[in-house]
């Protein structure tokens, strides 16, 4: 276990079992993690990365939504 600020704050014998824990995490067979990825990979609908500019788009749908939003409640208010 790495010794991170988290780590550090520990009385030594929670520290033991946090290195006990990791120790003895079971991790599943190699036979069972190569099915796996394998089937996981055949299973890939193929989208590909995320597009470039995902974090712009999303911002930009969420403006002009909220926009008609007001401008409906505006409009409903009478206000238009």
């Amino acid at each position: 276990m790495s010794d991170t600020d988290a780590d550090l704050d520990l009385p030594p014998p929670e520290r033991q079992l946090g290195q006990r824990l990791t120790a003895e995490r079971p991790v599943p067979a190699a036979g069972f993690r190569g099915t796996l990825g394998r089937r996981l990979a055949a299973l890939d609908p193929g989208h590909g990365p995320r597009p470039a500019r995902l974090r712009l788009l999303s911002a930009a749908y969420l403006i002009g939504g909220a926009t008609l939003i007001g401008l409906g409640a505006a409009q409903a208010t009478g206000l238009l």
